[in-house]
Formats: structure tokens, C-alpha cells, sequence
């Protein structure tokens, strides 16, 4: 087994000039504020969604975020394990596998199930890592390990939030911390990590190269770009500059190759449509760099969207 972290210059300062090119097209979105004290509104690509109304997308029903979707080869070796509504991905190596989002700890016998239908077992997971330090992502964390001895990878401005997330009482296991730009190998398996903050403060987007029918595809694994209801964009004393934290998110993203777009939230990426056209012939449904871009120009919209309504009450 070949385990390494190995630290790369962050590319937020290669991302700028490239992040003019791929900004969002003037005639794929208009916001309009709702009346006062109402959710801004944003429309883009034909879609009309408020803050919770795209929250509620993204999370589902209570019972989504606990039952197993059906789980799946996504492209190359890599796998979903996740439920409905939260997204656990299996990355498959020869030398043992990493897993990406252990979910709530209560959904770790749902994504054990599911890595072990799929003919692999969790012992045999040699990483953990995560989008971001909130419980629905990785609070199983501790779980897995026990199942596993699983090193438990770490962005670290995302540290102080896990060592607060301690399900009944355990504390939260942090192997190694990472810095933007490092990468995770795993026998010939190599993801890099990219800071993307604002929803946490080390959340993570995760890429990484897979291989399908002999062609290299370019795979992203959002952490999430989303601004939920109660956001603070506007006089945020613990995080004075988190609306330009979003912005760095934003850059970052929109300046990463991607053919096949992943995320936190299966919803974020279309994973049920997709889903339902695998093994039906054509292309795989899962290489969509058309769908990466639509989903970001929908969360940047919607955070503009917010942080003018925000900067308009504090009369900013």
C-alpha cells in the first residue's frame, strides 16, 4: 500500500485570469429580491429557486438522507455509496480504497451495505476524507475508522469545526491535515485538494483523474458552493471576509477541468436522472461538463443574490 500527501502551490493566484474566461454568460441568470424579508429569488437556465427552496433540493426528505440510493459504478473506479440525499463516494485502488464523506454516523451501516454489495468490503479502506466540517458529511468519521483503521484526512481551517463534532462523546480522529493544493495518493490514484470556503471554513473540492472506455476524464467532487438560510455574508464577526471566501470558492471552481462533475449532494449534480439512463447505451450520462457549469452559474447567482439583499439591510 503507497500512501503519501504531497503539498502543491494553491492555485487560487493561477485561477484569475482563467476565471474571467469561464465567468457565468450575462444572459444565463437575473435575480430579483423578493418583497422585504422574503428569500431572494434568482432564475437561471430556466430554473427559478430561493435559498430554500435549493436547500431543500439539495437535502431531500428526512428519510433521504438515511436511505441507501442504489449504489453504483460512476466512471473509472469510482463508486456511490451514499443515501438519497448525501453523497458518499468509493474510490477503488488494488492497494485498498478511500472514501469521500462518511455521512452521519448513523449512515455508516447503510454505506458499509453498500460498499459490500458492491462486492468490497470496509475493511479495506485505507482513507477517509470529506467535503466539509458539517455532521451530515463527516461525522461518521470516527465510525469508519473503527470499522477500518482508515486514516482520517483533514483540511485545516476545517480542524477546529471537527474537533467540536463529537458523536456520543467520541473524539473526532484527525490523522494527517492537508493545506490547499496537496494531494492524496493511493497506489495509482492521486486526488488533489482545493480550498473552495464560505459554507465551511476548509471546505474542499476534491479532483482527480479517472479512466473510461481508454480515455482520461477530468473528475470533480464539489464541496459545496452553497449559501444556506442564516448565512451571515455582511458584518460575519466570526468570519469578517466570508463573502470573499465564496468568491475565492467561486474562482477556484470555475478555473478546474471537469468532465465529470461530482458533489456532496447528489442533487447538485443530477444523480437520479443520470442514474435512471445508465447502461442504456451512448455516452456515459455521468461526463456532463455542461451540468458543472449550469450548477455553478446557480450558486454564484444565488450568493450575489443573497449578498445584495444582505448589503441592502446593513445599508450597505
Amino acid at each position: 500500500m503507497r500512501v503519501c500527501v504531497r503539498r502543491r502551490v494553491p492555485v487560487l493566484v493561477a485561477c484569475l485570469c482563467l476565471c474571467l474566461v469561464m465567468s457565468p454568460r450575462a444572459d444565463a441568470q437575473v435575480t430579483a429580491p423578493e418583497p422585504p424579508g422574503g428569500w431572494p429569488v434568482v432564475t437561471v437556465h430556466g430554473e427559478t429557486w430561493n435559498q430554500q427552496s435549493l436547500l431543500q433540493r439539495n437535502l431531500g426528505g428526512r428519510d433521504d438522507q438515511t436511505t441507501a440510493f442504489p449504489p453504483h459504478r460512476i466512471v473509472g473506479n469510482i463508486y456511490y455509496v451514499g443515501t438519497a440525499s448525501l453523497a458518499s463516494f468509493l474510490i477503488a485502488t488494488p492497494q485498498g480504497h478511500i472514501l469521500i464523506n462518511s455521512s452521519y454516523e448513523r449512515n455508516v451501516p447503510v454505506i458499509q451495505k453498500s460498499v459490500e454489495a458492491l462486492g468490497f468490503k470496509v475493511s479495506d479502506i485505507r482513507i477517509v476524507l470529506g467535503s466539509h466540517a458539517h455532521g451530515d458529511h463527516m461525522e461518521g468519521d470516527a465510525a469508519v475508522k473503527a470499522l477500518s483503521g482508515a486514516q482520517v484526512v483533514a483540511m485545516a481551517e476545517d480542524v477546529p469545526a471537527l474537533e467540536r463534532m463529537r458523536p456520543g462523546g467520541k473524539p473526532h480522529p484527525i490523522d494527517r491535515v492537508i493545506h490547499d493544493g496537496d494531494s492524496v495518493t493511493l497506489g495509482a490514484t492521486t486526488l488533489v485538494a482545493h480550498l473552495t470556503p464560505g459554507h465551511s471554513r476548509g471546505c474542499t473540492t476534491w479532483t482527480l483523474t479517472a479512466t473510461e472506455g481508454g480515455r482520461a476524464l477530468d473528475v470533480v467532487i464539489v464541496g459545496s458552493l452553497g449559501v444556506n438560510p442564516g448565512f451571515q455574508l455582511v458584518n460575519n464577526t466570526e468570519a469578517p471576509a466570508i463573502a470573499d471566501e465564496f468568491r475565492r470558492a467561486f474562482t477556484v471552481s470555475r478555473a478546474l477541468p471537469c468532465d465529470v462533475p461530482l458533489a456532496s449532494h447528489p442533487a447538485m449534480y443530477r444523480m437520479a436522472e443520470k442514474h435512471a439512463r445508465l447502461d442504456k447505451g451512448g455516452l456515459n450520462p455521468f461526463i456532463d461538463p455542461a451540468g458543472y457549469g449550469r450548477e455553478l452559474d446557480l450558486t454564484e447567482a444565488m450568493f450575489q443574490a443573497v449578498l445584495t439583499a444582505q448589503q441592502k439591510r446593513a445599508g450597505q
